[in-house]
């Protein structure tokens, strides 16, 4: 069995851009990644994490190409974890995010399950669309009415005094390093 998966740019750009990959189910999640990241020409440098994602794209449990966390086993790792114990017929979407300073946001969705192809050695690069920017895709991020806005959070502060430069009266050791 091969999988089949469109890998969309999510961007509000004039044209789409998408890859289609073909790759085993029985390869990693670090499989898809490095697939994912050639047929879009990314040098491979930057973090990256899948995450689950429902039928209206909502993010779920990450799958992180590193553990970044502080005690370690925490996050679900792509080079553990099998294409087919993430996706199948049922769960067929998934969200990529590629370097998180920029942001690169893919929307990634198996498209069909099909026999493999003799001769063809995957992952195959099936289908190219559409030529990727030069610079990621601004993000629009939006907050829901309980979280506090920055200006809100600003105005906790005695503003006039952080900026008036007076810290004379502040407890500190100038010397501390």
């Amino acid at each position: 069995m091969i999988y089949r998966f469109r890998i969309v740019l999510d961007h509000e750009g004039k044209e789409d851009v998408f890859r289609d990959i073909e790759i085993r189910p029985t390869d990693t999640m670090e499989d898809l990644h490095n697939a994912i990241i050639q047929s879009f020409a990314f040098d491979g440098t930057e973090m990256a994490s899948f995450y689950r994602s429902d039928d209206n794209w909502g993010q779920g449990e990450e799958i992180a190409l590193f553990d970044m966390s502080e005690t370690g086993n925490e996050v679900q790792l792509m080079a553990e974890t099998l294409i087919e114990t993430v996706t199948d017929k049922d769960n067929t979407k998934l969200i990529y995010v590629y370097d998180f300073l920029n942001m690169w946001t893919f929307l990634v969705e198996l498209g069909e399950i099909v026999e493999s192809a003799e001769g063809t050695d995957y992952p195959n690069l099936l289908y190219i669309h559409g030529q990727i920017p030069k610079d990621a895709p601004e993000r629009h991020f939006e907050s829901d009415a309980a979280n506090t806005s920055a200006e809100g959070a600003i105005s906790d502060y005695d503003s006039d005094f952080y900026e008036s430069g007076n810290y004379e009266d502040l407890d500190f050791d100038e010397q501390w390093n």
